[in-house]
């Protein structure tokens, strides 16, 4: 049964703030939100929607919806640079001319972006190190072969400027302020306006709290993420304007949730290597507790894996080659 896609949605958050709700191809996540913030003549956008075909015009008629062009865009930032967060940057700066910044930490989305062997390759090597069992690996990588999976980005671009701590830009709602937020992804930042208390939170806190992490580029994403909740935490926002999803008050309410779910799935993880050693692949059901399948075997043993390699790092487990796979064990 063919499941009805979203349209494209713009709505007033606050005057001079309008979040931009587009579609998504994603079983669970219909849709991702793009910000526009009033700026003089024109608008600030953070956030693009992920590339595919229709995509533009489905931004544009968010935009349309509250009177806004691609061609308003002053300035353009990404959160972080997952597809759905920077994948139509180029046509939007090629329609607009404007500025893009998005921190310089990008190389786990831009080196795959245009290469889809090197994003299927990328795919098996987690699956291998899972102790994914071969004949379901080759069956991936033939499907993947036949559908020809996209990417998401319509093309890799340099940022203008890096958007690293403390870079500011200026809105008819007052100066933004960027905060580097790694863990969800190398290259996360939020974005605080403190007169308002606003905060554009990108995946970092979401309004219905879930857990991601890019495995593999940086020694400890799950360290990363609860350190940088912890500098939003600080912030003390009124309001979470988030990549998916509605507006949320109780920003510390939901940052609170994060850390728990952190701590749960971490004990989960424990708790399925307290009958002896696992591989990735048998611990992931246990630590979400839901069986997988291949709509999220990807999703689930990246972020199995970064919670087991962030055990070991704190000696709570101990990890052992056992052929391509690695097999995890309580430490002695």
């Amino acid at each position: 049964m063919k499941v009805q896609r979203e349209l494209g949605r713009g709505e007033r958050v606050l005057p001079g703030l309008w979040r931009l709700r587009l579609p998504l191809p994603w079983p669970g996540v219909p849709h991702g939100n793009a910000w526009a913030i009033a700026a003089g003549s024109g608008v600030v956008m953070v956030d693009t929607g992920m590339s595919e075909p229709g995509s533009l015009a489905q931004l544009e008629r968010a935009m349309d919806q509250v009177n806004i062009r691609l061609e308003h865009v002053r300035l353009l930032l990404s959160t972080h640079a997952h597809s759905d967060h920077w994948g139509q940057a180029a046509p939007i700066v090629d329609r607009a001319g404007c500025q893009f910044w998005m921190h310089p930490n990008h190389e786990h989305a831009t080196r795959s972006a245009g290469d889809p062997q090197a994003r299927l390759a990328r795919r098996l090597e987690v699956g291998r190190q899972s102790g994914v069992p071969q004949p379901v690996l080759e069956r991936y990588a033939e499907r993947f072969a036949q559908e020809k999976i996209p990417s998401g980005v319509a093309r890799v671009i340099e940022p203008d400027r890096p958007l690293v701590d403390g870079v500011q830009f200026d809105t008819d709602l007052g100066p933004w302020i960027a905060y580097e937020t790694p863990g969800h992804a190398p290259s996360h930042v939020c974005l605080y306006q403190p007169e308002h208390r606003l905060l554009i939170s990108g995946d970092h806190v979401l309004g219905r709290i879930s857990l991601f992490y890019d495995y593999g580029w940086t020694p400890d994403p799950v360290a990363e993420f609860l350190s940088s909740l912890d500098v939003v935490d600080r912030l003390d926002a009124r309001l979470g304007l988030s990549g998916h999803g509605r507006p949320f008050v109780d920003v510390h309410g939901h940052i609170e949730g994060s850390r728990r779910l952190v701590h749960e799935r971490l004990d989960a993880a424990l708790g399925a290597l307290s009958t002896g050693p696992r591989l990735a692949v048998e611990v992931a059901p246990e630590v979400h507790g839901q069986p997988l399948q291949s709509s999220n075997a990807a999703w689930f043993l990246q972020e199995t894996l970064c919670y087991l390699e962030h055990l070991e790092r704190s000696g709570r487990i101990v990890s052992d080659p056992d052929g391509d796979a690695v097999r995890w064990r309580m430490a002695p």
